[in-house]
């Protein structure tokens, strides 16, 4: 029986020498090892050995079936090392000396948007901060002043995963987390938070012309002492001046957030249909662009911050929105279709 097991190692050695692919490597891995192979044959004639002989003969068979598994193991990786070495060698050589690609992508509008309004905020000592898709139902809700069960939740439909966590349906989930991380600088240092964090938001919408499941926001507040609602006026008409290049006519109405007190809707009029009324502004002449207003005591308490000491202002600026504002875009759903003949047309400034 030794004689055996010798003469398939040696067997084997020889027939996974040649071997150059995957597909030929596994052919002889299951013709020694699988349920049908050599080596599993050896193990079923062992029945026919006396107890001693079992022993002995069944730690040789082991022997060899670990050498195979090893040689397979080692063969495997020597044959994906080859395969990556001739996919890098087949790899032609970049020559700088070719024309240029004339037919080139552009940048989609709600990134030109978005970097335009970035530029305008830092110009205005704004910083810039990212923050992550996925939040807890604290950071989304319970710091903004809405507890469970509030009405104000039915407003934002949203995705919840399996774990608790949900897609965020509102930048504002970022503002808890920007008070605590600027709470020093400013009461230690007296350097007022000014900071805007844009980002993608999740609400379960039926869509329409003005209307989309997943939307751009930018998120912006600023907290120090003796900030007013003229603050917020001023920075938000500087900055639509300056992403539109002409002064836009804007109206401030009253409007319900929990987490501004007071607050209020910024509209601008509406830049496709010129204020008369179209599907885009829903026949309003207007369309609602900005919520802001005053941030609540409480969400500002949540944040480690002395509402009695402070006050600032937050918004909610929908670059959707914009965008379609300032590329004439009437329907929002084609800024999430894909369609190149619509977004091709938009290059950077």
């Amino acid at each position: 029986m030794s004689e055996e097991i010798k003469e398939l190692r040696e067997k084997f050695s020889e027939t996974v020498q040649n071997v150059s692919d995957t597909q030929t490597l596994e052919e002889i891995r299951i013709e020694y090892l699988g349920k049908k192979g050599s080596v599993t044959g050896l193990l079923k004639s062992m029945k026919n050995l006396s107890n001693e002989e079992r022993k002995s003969f069944g730690q040789q068979v082991n022997v060899l079936k670990n050498e195979i598994t090893e040689a397979i193991a080692k063969k495997a990786e020597q044959i994906k090392q080859k395969e990556l070495e001739r996919e890098i060698s087949s790899v032609p050589e970049f020559d700088v000396s070719a024309p240029p690609v004339l037919d080139r992508g552009s940048y989609h509008p709600i990134t030109l948007v978005q970097r335009e309004c970035e530029r305008v905020f830092r110009s205005m000592g704004f910083t810039v901060e990212d923050y992550s898709e996925i939040v807890t139902d604290y950071e989304c809700f319970e710091s903004l002043n809405i507890p469970k069960h509030h009405p104000a939740r039915d407003m934002q439909d949203t995705y919840y995963l399996t774990n608790g966590q949900l897609l965020k349906s509102q930048t504002s989930a970022a503002q808890n987390a920007i008070y605590k991380k600027y709470r020093k600088a400013l009461v230690e240092e007296g350097r007022p938070i000014k900071a805007i964090f844009p980002g993608r938001c999740f609400r379960n919408e039926a869509t329409d012309a003005c209307h989309e499941n997943t939307f751009f926001q930018m998120e912006g507040v600023m907290v120090d002492k003796n900030i007013s609602i003229s603050n917020l006026i001023f920075f938000m008409k500087t900055m639509l001046s300056e992403v539109f290049r002409k002064d836009i006519k804007v109206r401030l109405r009253p409007g319900f957030f929990p987490f501004v007190e007071p607050g209020f809707e910024l509209d601008i009029s509406c830049l496709i249909c010129g204020g008369e009324g179209c599907p885009s502004c829903k026949h309003s002449g207007w369309l609602e662009l900005c919520p802001c207003g005053m941030i609540h005591p409480e969400v500002l308490k949540a944040g480690g911050i002395d509402p009695e000491e402070y006050t600032g202002f937050a918004f909610g600026l929908g670059m959707t929105r914009l965008a379609m504002m300032k590329y004439g875009v009437k329907d929002i759903r084609d800024l999430n279709s894909g369609n190149l003949k619509s977004l091709s047309q938009f290059t950077a400034e």
